[in-house]
């Protein structure tokens, strides 16, 4: 008999000290060893967990099945039958022992995470544990929250579809974003779920309630806080561009706000680029509402304005680091071509210039054939290339990358739309007028945009 067989049948209720101590080696020693005694072990740690009395023991037993579930993840599955059952019975007796639940909690945590899509069967008593452990009305919050949070999280990354059930937990929500506290961040992250999971359902029944209290979290919020908030906006704006601009109306006016006063928070000001661009981009009409409103506000031509605005963005164009939020403005203010508006060709070196960037950084060049690829672009063909050592996409996972396949920012070939748009605005002008608009542009950048634009 080896020393890891001895330990695993060492495991019983007769000497819970024993079995703690073991459970202790055994928690170090889990990765080397657990795959080839993995049946064992899983269901010796089930018969210890029914069989002991004392509460801290049974929280022991359950970190270890919470270890061995998180490290071999799918490979759990065969086995998790039993434990699958007794849970909501050893819920039920807990009640008095928070920490006990607790415990409880994080093993449905890594448990969620083993079965994916197939821990939907688990929603009958997985559904009702996060209501109580997130409901901010009941006592035993004070203990479960945060991990009652993350089990939400973790289920809506994993689930196949959005249930009534499911939807109806949101509820809690509004009171959980009233607290400011420092569960926040997974907040957010619970709302960005439920938007990519069922964006049309999730928003028809909460659109309203979140733009509400995303108003109200705006007045006092950090500025981390409230680049949060603008990323789950400018979320709805990439699942939703027809109605999201819409929905999230009251919140548009104070980010075109910032924009014009020239926003001092690099961060910030790179979050209200990215919302303003996609409503640009892809909502040309809200576009124009919301500019003549900010036109009225302002006591200024709504053309007046938006040569303000293209000024800032380009000025401020360096406060944006990400690629795809950069390769976002070039296609936003490209987007404002071809136009004989006087603004606009005013402001065409400026969009040139971020159209050079943009291309810059996107574009890679195959040495042999000299030619320039988008490496922004993506194809429902390509799959994500997962090592042993990572874990396998989440539902949440594909849909994101369904959702990023509809998304221009990789649908749309940079180096296509910007040859497009000059075209275009050749045709518009004249080739004496488009020339005479292609003189405002620096050489050296005209020189570096002929470069991308060989072979069109």
């Amino acid at each position: 008999m080896s020393f890891y067989q001895w330990m695993i049948l060492s495991l019983g209720p007769t000497n819970s000290y024993q079995s703690i101590l073991i459970i202790s080696l055994l928690t170090q020693t889990i990765i080397v060893f657990l795959l080839q005694y993995l049946e064992s072990v899983f269901t010796l740690l089930f018969q210890l967990l029914q069989e002991v009395r004392e509460c801290d023991t049974k929280m022991h037993v359950l970190h270890v099945l919470s270890c061995v579930i998180e490290r071999v993840n799918m490979q759990i599955r065969p086995y998790v039958g039993c434990l699958v059952q007794y849970l909501p019975l050893l819920w039920k007796q807990s009640e008095e022992h928070n920490m006990l639940r607790c415990a409880i909690l994080t093993t449905l945590i890594h448990l969620v995470q083993g079965l994916g899509a197939d821990s939907k069967n688990l929603y009958p008593f997985l559904l009702p544990v996060i209501q109580l452990s997130t409901d901010v009305s009941q006592p035993p919050h004070v203990y479960l929250l945060e991990d009652g949070l993350e089990l939400w999280l973790v289920t809506l990354e994993n689930s196949p579809c959005l249930t009534p059930e499911l939807l109806r937990i949101f509820q809690n929500m509004s009171a959980l974003l009233e607290l400011s506290s420092e569960n926040l961040r997974t907040c957010f992250k619970i709302i960005n779920g439920y938007i990519f999971l069922s964006p049309s359902e999730f928003l028809q029944v909460y659109a309203a309630e979140l733009c509400k209290s995303f108003c109200e979290i705006l007045k006092d919020i950090t500025t981390e806080g409230q680049v949060q908030v603008l990323k789950v906006v400018e979320n709805v704006l990439k699942v939703n561009p027809a109605l999201g601009p819409e929905m999230f109306q009251p919140l548009l006016p104070s980010v075109f706000r910032g924009i014009i006063s020239g926003e001092r928070y690099p961060v910030v000001m790179s979050t209200y680029l990215g919302v303003i661009g996609r409503v640009l981009l892809q909502n040309k009409s809200f576009f124009s509402l919301l500019l003549n409103q900010m036109a009225c506000e302002f006591g200024q031509e709504s053309d007046q304005l938006l040569g303000h605005a293209i000024e800032m963005w380009v000025d401020r164009m360096d406060n944006i680091t990400q690629p795809e939020r950069r390769k976002l403005s070039a296609l936003a203010l490209l987007s404002l071509l071809p136009s004989d508006n006087s603004i606009i060709q005013d402001k065409f070196c400026g969009i040139i210039n971020i159209s050079v960037e943009g291309l810059h950084d996107v574009m890679t060049e195959d040495t042999e054939t000299r030619t320039f690829k988008d490496c922004m672009l993506m194809s429902a063909s390509e799959e994500p290339k997962v090592t042993e050592d990572e874990e396998p996409p989440t539902e949440q996972d594909k849909r994101k990358k369904m959702l990023a396949l509809k998304d221009p920012v990789h649908s749309v070939s940079l180096q296509q739309f910007v040859y497009e748009k000059l075209k275009a605005q050749q045709e518009l002008l004249g080739e004496q007028g488009f020339q005479a608009l292609m003189e405002t542009v620096d050489t050296e950048i005209v020189a570096q945009l002929q470069d991308f634009l060989q072979g069109f």
